[in-house]
């Protein structure tokens, strides 16, 4: 029996990985930043990423971690989503997990509108669910629907009794 040489395995980038790497680039050129630049800015900031890393990341071959993906959005002035989402709300996309879905979903995902996807003929509720889900003082229900108008007595009923929906 032979042994499996150890260490770690590359991982592979996904969809959502390349789309960063392609808005990363994008970005960062227009705002007119060299990566040497973009490297400074964030060693600043208390997050260092050498200049050759930002360059692996453009390229696709060096993922970028969760807490990089924040301090590259601090950085560049953006939203996380504008690194995760391709720059259009157009067509589909492929987002990693999700298989491929309509942009306009995607980002409304993101914004905090809307789940991923709604199940047909939902009376309101899984938006109600993705919606409790929020922090307290942004969440915003529809009360058109029978499920949105029992969230926001639920809600009210919660505000005057110190307890909520959490």
């Amino acid at each position: 029996m032979t042994e499996q040489p150890r260490g770690r395995r590359a991982l592979e980038i996904g969809p959502t990985g390349k789309t960063v790497a392609d808005n990363l680039a994008r970005l960062r050129r227009q705002r007119g930043l060299t990566t040497r630049q973009l490297s400074g800015l964030l060693e600043r900031n208390g997050r260092s990423i050498p200049a050759s890393g930002i360059t692996r990341m453009e390229k696709g071959d060096r993922l970028v971690t969760v807490d990089e993906l924040v301090a590259l959005s601090v950085a560049l002035d953006v939203n996380p989503a504008m690194l995760l989402l391709p720059p259009t709300v157009e067509g589909d996309i492929q987002l990693t997990g999700g298989g491929q879905v309509p942009a306009i979903k995607a980002w409304d995902w993101f914004r905090k509108d809307m789940p991923l996807r709604v199940p047909e003929g939902d009376d309101g509720s899984a938006i109600v669910e993705f919606r409790l889900n929020l922090p307290r003082g942004i969440r915003k229900f529809n009360i058109t629907t029978p499920a949105g108008r029992r969230a926001v007595f639920e809600e009210e009923r919660g505000n005057a009794d110190g307890q909520g929906l959490d």
